[in-house]
């Protein structure tokens, strides 16, 4: 294995760009691929779901079987050996506690000033598509990660479509965590044409008001295609991490951990930054023989991240390492430091951080709490993780009383007939009109 090396104080601002950008990032050559299959799937709705199923997936599913009946999801529910359902309830658990904190209060008001009420609604979006990947494995992960904030919202109708296997079903622990979430409305249905019906809506799949999920670079050229018609949530797609570690840290922990995110796919982002160049070294002798051990494919996977999308960088000191941590902006954060808060202080952009040595990357993928689902390709420096607030929006309301208008609109005038706006102007000098007239006639 040829794993990349860099000493970030040695390489130049085009080496350094390269080294942050995604294997994702540059869609255009999947758009002009993905987009003749969404609009085959919005002019001819089920007929080419069900092709392209066939096509891509290798299942031949009729759309009278696109939707999994209630009684497949229980089955597949009390399939479950007792140890994997446990698991599922206690990472469902720990979701729903700490979603259930980002729950926004119904409704605010306040006075911005005397006789004008203001204020915040908050309600939660109509429906909600969730896209649960299954092409490089089986992700119910992804559907806890998913369905636990957009049920704990209060979304009324909340849709999973899902891969196939060949024989045409879905994974089985999937649609047991959507059992015990309360999701019900699950289509045996992946790739673009998912992304397209939910987005356009079918004979057999209604459209949704948004769609949320990590997924390839096919699945985020397609949202990128019909994100004029839908709202298609954060941009998440193939896994990114870096496990930021200095010297306290043992050189095998490190190297273990940075094979977490790299064994989900060659299209992943795997680094190991370290200010310590004999961790460096270590890790980098280390690192073969742990990837040897995996399975296939999850060995080639690290090995072409590693060789390719990834690797090991050494910083000169924490504070370069975090300079090259906020310019990547990296989906998932480990640091393994000797005082990780401090660390923390000065981090600006990422997905989510996780802090010391009992805090890996395994756990937060499926059972600490925080959402798994964060922005990818550089995007978590201006997104956040998919929260509740993701499925509920805000609506502003605001009442005014009548000696209010009579202060404030010649002031509001003034601006609409600067900006250009008459009709605005008269909305307004209208009323004062009248106003002025009532209060005429009341004199007399």
């Amino acid at each position: 294995m040829n794993i990349r090396f860099f000493a970030l104080s040695e390489m130049d601002t085009a080496l350094r760009q390269r080294l942050c950008q995604r294997t994702a990032v540059d869609l255009s050559h999947l758009v002009s691929l993905v987009e003749p299959m969404v609009q085959r799937v919005r002019s001819e709705g089920d007929k080419a779901v069900s092709e392209l199923t066939r096509e891509y997936d290798g299942a031949d599913i009729p759309p009278g079987r696109f939707r999994v009946h209630p009684e497949a999801i229980e089955a597949a529910l009390h399939a479950l050996s007792p140890e994997l359902r446990q698991a599922l309830e206690i990472s469902i658990a720990n979701i729903k506690r700490f979603h259930e904190k980002q729950r926004e209060q119904g409704s605010w008001q306040t006075h911005v000033a005397p006789g004008i009420l203001a204020g915040e609604k908050v309600v939660p979006i109509p429906s909600a598509g969730l896209y649960i990947p299954r092409g490089k494995g089986s992700f119910p992960s992804m559907m806890m990660m998913a369905g636990v904030p957009a049920k704990v919202a209060g979304v009324e109708r909340v849709v999973v479509v899902t891969p196939p296997d060949a024989d045409g079903a879905a994974d089985r622990a999937t649609l047991a965590a959507a059992s015990l979430i309360g999701v019900d409305e699950i289509y045996c249905v992946g790739g673009v044409q998912a992304i397209a019906a939910l987005a356009f809506g079918t004979e057999t799949i209604p459209k949704v008001a948004k769609i949320v999920g990590p997924g390839s670079g096919y699945v985020m050229a397609a949202k990128q295609l019909v994100s004029p018609y839908v709202d298609t949530g954060l941009p998440a797609g193939p896994s990114e991490a870096i496990i930021l570690a200095d010297d306290t840290v043992d050189p095998e922990t490190a190297a273990t951990d940075l094979l977490i995110e790299a064994e989900h796919g060659s299209d992943s982002s795997a680094f190991l930054l370290t200010t310590s160049a004999t961790m460096a070294q270590a890790a980098l002798q280390l690192i073969p023989s742990l990837a040897s051990k995996l399975p296939e494919p999850r060995r080639t996977f690290c090995r072409h991240v590693l060789e390719n999308s990834g690797g090991v960088l050494l910083a000169q000191d924490m504070h370069e390492a975090i300079d090259f941590i906020n310019e990547f902006a990296p989906e998932h954060l480990q640091i393994l430091t000797r005082d990780p808060l401090s660390v923390l202080d000065h981090v600006k952009c990422a997905g989510e951080a996780l802090l010391g040595y009992f805090t890996p990357g395994t756990l937060a993928n499926y059972s600490l709490g925080p959402n798994a689902i964060l922005p990818t390709s550089g995007f978590a420096r201006t997104w956040s993780s998919l929260s509740v607030r993701d499925f509920t929006r805000r609506m502003s309301f605001a009442m005014v009383d009548e000696k209010a208008f009579r202060d404030l609109a010649p002031h509001t005038a003034m601006l609409a007939h600067y900006e250009g706006f008459p009709a605005h102007a008269a909305a307004l000098t209208l009323r004062l009109q009248r106003l002025s007239e009532d209060s005429s006639s009341h004199s007399e």
